[in-house]
């Protein structure tokens, strides 16, 4: 590779690639040898080589003994969406590289493109998909998941697709009651949530035991993470805590009823005795902490209920007020099942453990821990 250019290869292939999309080279021409590609692009053959093998894994090129590299015979033209690939596979490992570059690990870029991902999905879609009533699954290998919105949760199924097992797991957010109520029902395999408990000072055995008694069931911690206020960029209305919520001027954005922020809310308003009426927009509600942070970066309001990595991610600050435990609870049956056990693997893993950490305003050091309820 060469040194003064890291990302030289992918200039190269990207030529390459340009001049095969507009058919200047066609099917079966033979590229520039190795050692005249480089003396044209100033460098050393095995960058030369390495853009040749860049092109020959994206399909646009073979190579043949004795005739060199050739332009595939088989795709070009039909080609469009194929040279779209490329090109897209391109760009993505240019940011990649350059990211590494400046300092970044490969999962912190990872976890980015992962926030990111969620990020757009927030201004795009609204997504509320039926949940349908269901046995727990054992024959389909897709296990219901209802629950809380969490950030972790919605890194799962990138982590399970890069082990081919991204059918798994569906995935629907409706609060942690909702998840909660929903394997009551049969509606869900799994659930998660983060409830806390005023009487015990706890997070979720008080409520799993109130909604399914008599059942065995495990709480898997996924993360612990920081919840708070999320402001805009400078905090402006210099907003501190829970009593400015009530000043003239400040517009509130809530989660909805039956999610774990919104039972923490509640109970701290109440501890406090601040009446919601009095808190401007506290009936305007949304259903995920991303929802919450697009609404606030729109100017829509001026504070919200949310997490730290939700705040970060639209480039707001984020006022502190408490730390929570995600888990994950499991039913004693669903627990049982391999397609459970081989989640179970990926939220265990270093490498999800390492994402978590990337997050920002979240604690990996107890992700994996078990705990039964009988």
């Amino acid at each position: 590779m060469d040194t003064r250019n890291p990302f030289l290869y992918l200039q190269i292939a990207e030529a390459f690639r340009r001049r095969i999309a507009t058919g200047e080279l066609k099917p079966g021409d033979r590229l520039p040898a190795v050692r005249d590609t480089a003396k044209q692009w100033d460098c050393t053959p095995g960058t030369v080589n390495r853009a040749y093998k860049t092109l020959s894994q994206e399909g646009l090129v073979v190579g043949q003994r004795g005739k060199g590299t050739l332009v595939a015979p088989s795709m070009i033209h039909s080609q469009s969406s194929v040279w779209n690939w490329a090109s897209l596979i391109n760009r993505a490992e240019l940011f990649l590289l350059e990211a590494i570059h400046t300092g970044y690990t490969t999962v912190e870029v990872e976890t980015a493109l992962s926030i990111a991902i969620m990020r757009w999905k927030t201004l795009q879609v609204d997504e509320n998909p039926v949940v349908e009533k269901q046995p727990i699954a054992t024959a389909t290998p897709t296990l219901r998941f209802v629950g809380s919105h969490d950030l972790v949760v919605d890194l799962i199924p990138h982590a399970l697709k890069s082990n081919s097992l991204d059918e798994l797991l569906s995935i629907q957010f409706a609060g942690s009651l909702g998840g909660l109520i929903a394997i009551s029902r049969h509606e869900a395999d799994l659930a998660g949530a983060h409830l806390w408990d005023e009487t015990t000072d706890t997070y979720n055995l008080p409520f799993v035991k109130r909604i399914l008694p008599g059942c065995r069931v495990a709480l898997l911690t996924l993360s612990h993470r920081q919840l708070g206020l999320i402001v805009p960029r400078g905090n402006p209305q210099n907003i501190q805590g829970l009593n400015d919520l009530v000043r003239s001027g400040v517009r509130f954005v809530n989660r909805q009823p039956g999610s774990g922020s919104r039972v923490w809310l509640d109970a701290h308003l109440q501890r406090a005795g601040i009446r919601t009426d009095r808190i401007q927009g506290f009936k305007r509600e949304e259903t995920t902490h991303m929802g919450v942070a697009n609404a606030i970066a729109n100017g829509e309001a001026s504070v919200g209920i949310g997490l730290f990595a939700a705040a970060t991610s639209f480039e707001l600050d984020f006022i502190p007020l408490t730390k929570e435990r995600y888990d994950l609870v499991i039913p004693e049956q669903t627990w049982k099942l391999p397609q459970m056990q081989k989640i179970v693997d990926v939220v265990r893993s270093a490498h999800l453990k390492a994402s978590i950490n990337a997050l920002g305003g979240y604690d990996a050091s107890e992700t994996g821990h078990l705990t039964w309820i009988e």
